[in-house]
């Protein structure tokens, strides 16, 4: 039986990073945290390598500012934030 190569199966083989702590030489800390705790670092906002590397500075700073400004872990759930914010229209 073949294996599955896109949806779910492509999600999770994914790299991973966290687009908020970006590496003194270049590229992203991989996604996620050691500790819970928000004293130095902040949320991560994790998204794919490929994602990361396709979006400017400004999409990346605007997405990790929206997911450090909203409330975390309300009701024991992953706090989610789009990583595009759609322009409004006039």
């Amino acid at each position: 039986m073949a294996k599955p190569t896109g949806g779910l199966t492509k999600w999770f083989n994914e790299e991973w990073v966290d687009i908020g702590r970006k590496k003194k030489g270049g590229g992203y800390a991989p996604c996620g945290r050691k500790k819970a705790s928000t004293k130095s670092k902040g949320y991560p906002k994790c998204v794919p390598k490929a994602k990361a590397a396709s979006m400017t500075e400004a999409q990346k700073r605007s997405a990790v500012k929206r997911k450090r400004a909203k409330a975390q872990g309300v009701g024991g759930k992953p706090t989610r934030v789009k990583t595009y914010v759609r322009k409004k229209k006039k």
